[in-house]
């Protein structure tokens, strides 16, 4: 840390290069990061040590800043403190607290190596690092040159201040973190948290790593998939209407606030996650407004807008996620119920509850094949080759494939790949494999010709008769 520290103050305000990042062990580079605008850090010192997947314990509350600040900054670390507080307390409980024991710490921050930085924001950048006992996290520190701070400098004049105000947004965020558990939701491995004796926050939260979500190739994905990551948002929002600290609305709800993580979605930044439902006196004071559309809702007897967070959840899961992940590609007997679910999301006519069963049913239509609508049976026009398979190999391309080799498409059976064998001029066979998608359906790769069949005791090859009469079986 003396190495950072000597190397901050010699160069203060300058880029460090990719390779320079790279050789810094993790609380350096953290705190280098961190201290860009000025003196500040990442984490150091020491603490608790475990496995990933425990909840670290709640941070200490911060030592007082020694200088005295202008009143608006004051201000504002006073309402941030107290709504942290209030968020403590609403996630906390004696249970909570005795289960938080473990989880990653400082100790095990020092030894990461490997670190490089993933990306920044408004307030925190993130970094990925080795850990010592095998596995990578994400590493989420205070941008100490963000946006959020320089602005907080350019109205205030107090650096220092300016951080912990910032750093109050990752501290919330751990708390929320801390608390909520679900598959959606990425999962908190532990924090490091300074106990030196600094009068500022410094902090690292450690968390499980995922890879940005990239609109334009999820476009480029099976239907089956992008089918998948609506179904896993709703079953999110349907948690976060109903959490353990109350209705939660993500306030900056946007696809770069989630991550691929195994090929499922997860909402990686919570620090504007808010618990609060509007206040209100009447409803005219429950308007509902997005950049195109207003909605009127009801003002509670409590003096709360009803469902307020949920439906502004759900309006942004439809304009963000569903208009352009649903309808494409997707199987022609089931788009009258996904124009439903669009219709009725669109215009807020369905609740959250509502929204899981009409994605529940369409999961139903889909897995039982009952989606499939009466045609002819064609699968009688092909010869069947029991204990037997094709060579895999690169063939003719088709949308959207599970291959970029060939054409590999989920069938709910043979019937069904013939039916699509007979709609591509190129298919000529198809061999029904032995690999599932995320719904149990089987995946068949269709070929352009006859290539070398394998003896293979699981499979069958279904070859186009007008095909097979002039080869040789």
């Amino acid at each position: 840390m003396a190495a950072a520290a000597a190397a901050v103050r010699a160069r203060r305000g300058a880029r460090l290069s990719a390779a320079a990042l790279l050789a810094l062990p993790a609380l350096a580079l953290l705190a280098l990061l961190a201290l860009t605008a000025g003196r500040g850090g990442g984490g150091g010192g020491g603490g608790g040590e475990g496995q990933p997947g425990s909840r670290p314990p709640p941070p200490p509350p911060p030592p007082p800043l020694p200088l005295p600040l202008p009143p608006g900054l004051r201000e504002e670390l006073r309402q941030r403190r107290r709504d942290l507080r209030r968020l403590a307390a609403a996630a906390g409980g004696g249970g909570e607290a005795a289960a938080a024991a473990g989880g990653l710490g400082c100790g095990d921050l020092s030894l990461a190596t490997g670190v490089s930085v993933l990306g920044w924001g408004f307030t925190k950048v993130v970094a990925r690092a080795a850990l010592a006992g095998g596995g990578a996290v994400a590493l989420k520190s205070v941008h100490g040159a963000g946006r959020e701070v320089r602005q907080c400098v350019q109205r205030y004049g107090a650096p220092a201040g300016c951080r912990r105000l910032a750093a109050y947004k990752l501290l919330k965020e751990v708390t929320l973190l801390q608390r909520l558990q679900h598959p959606g939701i990425v999962q908190l491995h532990g924090q490091c948290y300074d106990r030196s004796g600094d009068p500022e926050i410094r902090v690292t939260a450690m968390l499980e790593l995922g890879s940005p979500l990239e609109m334009i190739q999820l476009l480029q994905t099976p239907w089956e998939e992008r089918f998948k990551i609506c179904l896993s948002l709703v079953k999110l929002l349907v948690y976060l209407a109903h959490s353990p600290l109350g209705s939660i609305v993500l306030l900056d709800f946007q696809p770069r606030q989630f991550v691929m993580v195994d090929g499922n979605l997860k909402v990686t930044d919570m620090d504007d996650a808010s618990t609060e439902e509007l206040s209100c006196k009447e409803d005219n004071d429950c308007t509902l407004d997005f950049p195109t559309k207003s909605f009127p809702l009801k003002c509670s007897a409590v003096g709360k807008c009803e469902g307020i967070n949920e439906k502004k959840n759900l309006f942004n899961a439809y304009r963000y996620f569903f208009t352009y992940l649903l309808p494409h590609s997707a199987p022609p007997a089931l788009q009258p119920f996904l124009s439903d679910i669009l219709n009725a999301t669109g215009d807020l006519q369905y609740g959250i509850n509502e929204t899981l069963k009409a994605f529940e049913k369409v999961l139903h239509l889909y897995k039982s094949g009952l989606y499939l609508q009466k045609r002819p049976l064609l699968l009688k026009d092909y010869i069947s080759l029991k204990g037997f398979r094709t060579v895999e190999g690169e063939d003719y391309k088709c949308w959207p494939s599970y291959s970029h080799l060939g054409c590999l498409l989920s069938v709910h059976s043979a019937e069904e790949a013939a039916t699509i064998c007979n709609s591509q001029s190129q298919c000529q066979s198809f061999i029904i494999t032995q690999r599932r998608t995320w719904t149990g359906r089987p995946l068949a790769s269709f070929q352009s010709s006859l290539t070398d069949l394998i003896p293979d005791a699981n499979a069958v090859v279904y070859i186009k008769r007008s095909a097979s009469s002039g080869e040789r079986l």
